[in-house]
């Protein structure tokens, strides 16, 4: 849930603060206000694109900050898996765009990533629009998929690992199939990589170690003269550290004779004598095991020379250098053993192929279930909103190889007939622009519904915001009023941002916020008033009746906000 959105220099945006609540949030105002520019903010901390025009003319630099409250269990691992803090239930997110074009990111106000963002994401936030969640629901292939598989619960991930299996596999085969020149080629250079990886009899790590032997022995004479030094002075000359500790702790101890309280004083000093005693040993010890042989500096050095050479050929680390060499002696032990690996290989990838259909195919068994109760409960929900419509979700495909994909074999359409006694066709051919924000609104509604059911009895935790960016546009009358009371129902659980022009929509808000353009001081600025209710009254008749708000404009403001408040 989105508790707060704060936009410092975003276009014509020069300071804005929305704080949000559970519920219908309703953004309303005149056409050009920047409505839609605090939607396009949001967006930003969900990973969009950055682009040094966001930011205010004469501005450094624009900030955008939203404050999130998420489940901490599923939050945590994200954050975990790159580096930064959990703050608990709380996430903080950060993002800065310089007008020179730098962008930066910050998550519970530690350095991250836009990847960092685009993980959480989901998590977060889903933003909808006529030009994007509306596109890729009536023509993206994956999409449609996606959707069907969130609504029955199909684990697709598991799906994915088996088909890069599988298609691993295949690779490996078709390596080993290559012509005989090929392979010879192949043969010669895995090879020589082999045999030069083995020859250098490379350690992880020794390339660091090499280095700070190398700064020892280059410097001897000067390492050796300051770990003398400061062993004499701690330890050998007449007036070092331990003789004047030694000496301190006397008079300390006689002084404890009289006084009980520097019994603790003579312990300290006693410890101090310990750990300078320790510190000269040690420094004794390094001093003498200083080398100051030009032999082995040069052994250093060509050591170090092959590890580079052998890291710029192979891999950023030794680590690198060493896997590479395994898996050149694993693919040069397939080679010599080419018919054998490649029974064995054939044997591998049959099997990946049965797994992979076997779940492929069940997976098409339980969306072909899943799509009959999933477009029963959007028809319902679709007519719900003022339209006599008739849905259906089409599941086809057939499970041959080259159909195969990350997903599975099936291709998912969603139809319609808007209107009775016509035939069903693709939504993105028949619905317009209003029916087909009325379609997705039926199946977000279905989809929180499915949330709830999933776990019953369960204390209300912080659910996902759905952001709705003029998702009215091509409606109203009495199918604006039904959309307004179906985003109602769906703010009971999810919280719901919306963008509208419909005063029908307007009045079902439960926190009502007004976005108004003003100049100031020469220059444009964009302010956010949350309405009271008297206030919102004369936000609706204004929606109704325009700039001059008549008598009746108003009555019928304070009409629809008692019946639909």
């Amino acid at each position: 849930m989105l508790l707060e959105l704060r936009v410092e220099n975003y276009a014509v945006i020069d300071n804005v603060v929305l704080e949000l609540a559970p519920g219908l949030n309703l953004l309303t105002g005149e056409t050009g206000a920047g409505k839609s520019l605090l939607i396009d903010a949001l967006a930003l901390l969900m990973g969009e694109k950055a682009s040094p025009e966001m930011v205010r003319h004469g501005a450094e630099r624009a900030v955008v900050a939203g404050v999130f409250e998420a489940e901490e269990k599923r939050t945590t691992p994200v954050l975990e898996s790159n580096g930064l803090d959990s703050n608990g239930s709380e996430l903080i997110l950060r993002r800065e765009i310089a007008a020179g074009g730098k962008s930066r990111v910050f998550v519970n106000n530690q350095a991250a990533t836009v990847g960092v963002l685009k993980q959480l994401a989901p998590l977060l936030a889903a933003i909808h629009s006529q030009t994007e969640s509306m596109f890729a629901f009536a023509f993206d292939a994956s999409a449609r998929v996606a959707l069907l598989d969130s609504f029955a619960g199909i684990p697709s991930a598991a799906l994915a690992a088996l088909y890069q299996r599988w298609r691993e596999l295949a690779g490996r085969i078709a390596e080993l199939q290559r012509d005989e020149q090929d392979r010879l080629r192949l043969a010669d250079l895995w090879t020589f990589q082999k045999n030069e990886i083995e020859k250098a009899a490379l350690e992880p790590g020794e390339d660091r170690q090499l280095e700070t032997e190398k700064n020892v022995l280059a410097n001897a004479e000067r390492v050796y003269t300051a770990a003398m030094s400061a062993y004499q002075q701690l330890y050998e000359n007449s007036g070092s550290a331990l003789a004047l500790l030694r000496s301190s702790a006397r008079q300390v101890e006689e002084l404890a004779r009289f006084d009980p309280r520097f019994r603790d004083t003579v312990a300290a000093l006693e410890g101090a004598r310990i750990t300078v005693e320790d510190a000269s040993a040690t420094l004794r010890q390094y001093a003498e095991g200083v080398n100051a042989s030009p032999e082995r500096l040069a052994e250093v050095e060509d050591r170090l020379a092959l590890l580079a050479r052998l890291k710029r050929k192979y891999g950023a680390s030794l680590e690198e250098v060493v896997a590479l060499g395994q898996e050149v002696a694993r693919k040069l032990g397939e080679l010599e053993n080419r018919d054998q690996a490649l029974q064995q290989l054939g044997r591998q990838h049959a099997a990946a192929a049965a797994d992979y259909l076997r779940m492929a195919q069940e997976f098409s068994r339980q969306r072909f279930e899943a799509a009959r109760r999933l477009e029963q409960l959007v028809e319902a929900e679709i007519n719900d909103l003022a339209m006599k419509a008739r849905f259906q979700i089409e599941v086809s495909g057939n499970d041959e190889e080259e159909n195969w994909t990350p997903t599975g074999f099936d291709r998912v359409a969603y139809l319609i007939a808007s209107n009775p006694g016509e035939p069903l066709g693709a939504v993105e051919q028949i619905a317009s622009g209003g029916e087909l924000s009325r379609v997705m609104l039926a199946i977000k509604t279905v989809a929180s519904r499915r949330a709830d059911a999933a776990a019953p009895g369960a204390g209300r935790s912080p659910e996902l915001t759905l952001v709705f960016d003029e998702i009215d546009t091509g409606i109203g009358g009495r199918a604006a009023e039904a959309v307004g009371r179906k985003l109602k129902s769906l703010g009971r659980s999810s919280q719901v941002l919306c963008i509208t022009h419909l005063p029908q929509i307007a009045s079902f808000a439960d926190h009502h916020f007004s976005i108004e353009k003003r100049e100031s001081g020469g220059r444009t600025r964009v302010a956010v008033r949350r309405l009271e209710p008297e206030q919102r009254a004369q936000e609706i008749a204004r929606m109704l009746s325009g700039a001059r708000i008549t008598e009746v404009a108003l009555k019928n403001a304070s009409e629809m906000l008692k019946a639909n408040g």
